[in-house]
């Protein structure tokens, strides 16, 4: 679970503010997003749901705060149940497991490519790597359908639920039909950041991994 919890983020991971009327389709109200949004703070909470012999069964949720400045920077940060930070500079994606104490570090291109993660973190040339769709309304949201031109994500679709110009949800679906489902709150558009926000200070006495 906790390895699934983590590879969604990875592959993941997100979303920010639209702006746009609170009725507008989805499509438009996301097209304002990326030319609108350069850097986000908010709060998640995220569950994950697999069928377990023909039942559904809805993991316990994590929540979390984050942090981003498109192109590639960010910080994602687990909370609860357990302490984990997927943080990227520009270059280099670096995931902290405090239990382990360990600091795993990859080059974020290979990280991110055609995932949920380039959607809230990646360049502004999404439909390079997405077809984007409408999904109609749900659940009191309007939905848009992302699904990667690549053949190699672990990713075949990614929702995103907007409601009142800015996003409320993201789902995602695995090769395997599992589901990790994001719910945002606190969402802050284009907050001040510093120059060295994502710099990441590997903790005192931490292994290093190169992958």
């Amino acid at each position: 679970m906790k390895r699934f919890m983590l590879a969604a983020s990875v592959s993941l991971t997100f979303a920010a503010s639209f702006a746009g009327a609170a009725h507008a389709a989805a499509l438009d109200q996301f097209k304002s997003f990326v030319a609108s949004t350069k850097s986000a703070r908010g709060e998640f909470t995220q569950t994950m749901t697999k069928n377990v012999d023909g039942a559904k069964k809805t993991s316990a949720p994590s929540t979390g705060t984050f942090v981003f400045a498109r192109p590639g920077k960010f910080i994602w940060t687990y909370q609860k149940p357990y302490e984990q930070v997927l943080q990227a500079d520009g270059e280099q994606l670096y995931i902290y497991d405090k239990d382990l104490n360990q600091v795993t570090v990859k080059k974020l291109g290979d990280a991110l490519g055609s995932s949920p993660a380039a959607i809230l973190f990646g360049s502004n040339d999404l439909e390079k790597n997405f077809t984007l769709s409408e999904a109609g309304a749900r659940d009191g949201m309007e939905w848009l359908k992302a699904v990667p031109k690549a053949k190699d994500t672990s990713f075949e679709l990614i929702s995103i639920g907007l409601k009142n110009g800015q996003p409320e949800a993201m789902e995602l679906k695995d090769n395997f039909g599992q589901v990790s489902t994001l719910a945002f709150k606190k969402f802050e558009k284009n907050p001040a950041l510093g120059a060295t926000a994502f710099k990441f200070d590997v903790p005192k006495g931490a292994d290093v991994v190169k992958q």
